[in-house]
């Protein structure tokens, strides 16, 4: 008699795609996708399957929900989600990893600029390395203009040199993550977090695979620099306490300063030298010790924001029924 635990299975792939802007774009990212839910076999001989996409729509401002029921109409394993207000692409793709039922998850971006037949890739990285996360690394520069990309390694090393930890380097949004890992992470993450630092507290052996990032559609980017600075200051909050450490470190070698200073001033002193008064050198160092106080009292706020925020139950995300099937969509007729 076979054993059927023994046969190979296929693997059931559940699409996330966060959807802020994508009402020119996704229509060729589904159809690029079609052919991936018919079975498709890896070049490392996986048997997988497409067998949903989550379209979570997070209040994009060009009419991004009416291209999501077309689709969703068109395609019959898409799946909109909906959440009552725009709460940001992370907390947009943990809403739809909750929502999967898949073996796998893929996150990919709405833009086009993810290939999805590159998930093959991914799937086999996963099985030939048993790892419960797998990132795209990109072959080629993103298509973002030099001074943002320099400014996107340049903050990931920053966070890796001076925090320390897990590798950011490696942090991008086209990933394949194990279901249950996925969804567990979508259940305990609060308010705030950082996707893939919330990953790295639980994933097993992380993974990646070579992909090549395209054009975006011709779409412009939508994020801008203030959200771009608001993301880096997310990923520093969330990858653990070394911040605090940090502060407390400024603490003590301005104090250290300020103890070589005085023992400069008295030694001059004594030997009989002329030693010169004046607002320079007193305002100078109180310049640098009250900024580095406030500095270091705003990344102490930070973390206590972060904290509160969680203490109160800010959730974050809200799934919701289709707006447009609820009293919302009621139109009054006109008289």
């Amino acid at each position: 008699m076979t054993n059927p635990s023994a046969q190979p299975a296929q693997h059931r792939i559940s699409v996330v795609i966060p959807v802020y802007q994508g009402s020119r774009t996704l229509p060729g990212v589904l159809s690029e996708i079609d052919v991936l839910t018919k079975g498709f076999t890896t070049p490392g001989g996986a048997d997988g399957l497409v067998a949903e996409v989550l379209l979570v729509f997070d209040h994009g401002p060009d009419g991004s929900d009416a291209t999501i029921r077309e689709l969703a109409e068109r395609y019959e394993y898409v799946r909109p989600v909906w959440l009552s207000r725009n709460f940001g692409q992370h907390a947009a793709t943990l809403a739809g990893m909750a929502s999967s039922g898949g073996d796998w998850i893929v996150t990919l971006d709405e833009d086009g600029q993810h290939d999805p037949a590159e998930m093959m890739g991914l799937l086999d990285a996963a099985v030939e390395n048993r790892a419960t996360v797998v990132y795209g690394a990109p072959s080629n520069p993103a298509p973002h203009g030099f001074l943002r990309n320099l400014a996107s390694k340049g903050s990931k090393k920053v966070i890796e040199m001076v925090l320390g930890g897990t590798d950011t380097s490696s942090y991008q949004s086209y990933r394949l993550v194990l279901g249950e890992v996925g969804r567990s992470v979508a259940a305990y993450a609060g308010a705030g977090v950082y996707l893939d630092v919330a990953l790295g507290w639980v994933a097993g052996d992380v993974a990646l695979a070579p992909v090549t990032l395209r054009e975006e559609g011709g779409r412009r980017s939508g994020y801008s620099f203030r959200r771009l600075l608001s993301h880096f200051w997310r990923m520093v909050l969330t990858s653990g306490t070394r911040g605090l450490r940090l502060v407390a470190g400024l603490g003590m070698f301005l104090a250290a300063v300020g103890v070589v200073i005085a023992v400069y001033l008295a030694v001059t002193r004594i030997l009989g030298a002329d030693v010169p008064s004046g607002w320079t050198s007193m305002m100078m160092v109180t310049l640098v010790t009250s900024g580095a106080v406030l500095f270091s009292l705003g990344i102490v706020a930070e973390y206590v924001g972060v904290a509160v925020n969680m203490a109160m139950g800010k959730p974050l995300y809200l799934i919701v029924g289709d707006p447009e099937n609820g009293p919302l969509g009621r139109k009054v007729p006109r008289r």
